[in-house]
């Protein structure tokens, strides 16, 4: 009985240390993103997308939302574990454009957030986005919601 104890630790371990990210991989994805946006690189920026099967509306948007104000100085950038809110929003179905049910393409693990300040002439403001990540193939994408079967 131990040993089954002992084999099935192992094998539940090895599982979670596969699957745990890689402390460089993250810091190399954010310092990538951050340099393509800084960068105003809309083509760095959109091969982040995970666009499988993608729901075009939904792409767009994506696209949008990743390289609206690109150029612009990044006054702080995280990727953060998911919280159980976030967890049970990316297992479900969500309502996408035109009411569309949709749902994520690949299981994100990841949280990116992003903070932009800004001023010009009329004063200054910061907005904040965050979007989810995952893993696939060993690199770190923004996955675009595909039609909810």
């Amino acid at each position: 009985m131990k040993s089954c104890f002992l084999i099935l630790w192992t094998v539940l371990s090895t599982i979670l240390l596969l699957h745990a990210a890689d402390p460089a991989a993250e810091k190399a994805f954010v310092e990538k993103f951050k340099t393509a946006y800084e960068g105003k690189d809309t083509k760095t920026l959109e091969s982040f997308l995970y666009k499988q099967g993608a729901v075009p509306m939904a792409l767009e948007f994506y696209k949008m939302r990743l390289t609206e104000g690109a150029g612009g100085k990044i006054a702080s950038i995280e990727l953060t574990d998911l919280s159980p809110e976030d967890q049970k929003k990316v297992e479900g179905v969500q309502e996408g454009p035109g009411g569309q049910k949709t749902r994520m393409p690949i299981k994100p693990t990841k949280k990116l957030h992003v903070k932009i300040d800004t001023t010009d002439g009329s004063g200054s403001g910061s907005a904040t986005s965050s979007m989810f990540v995952a893993e696939k193939d060993g690199k770190f994408v923004i996955p675009v919601p595909v039609p909810a079967k």
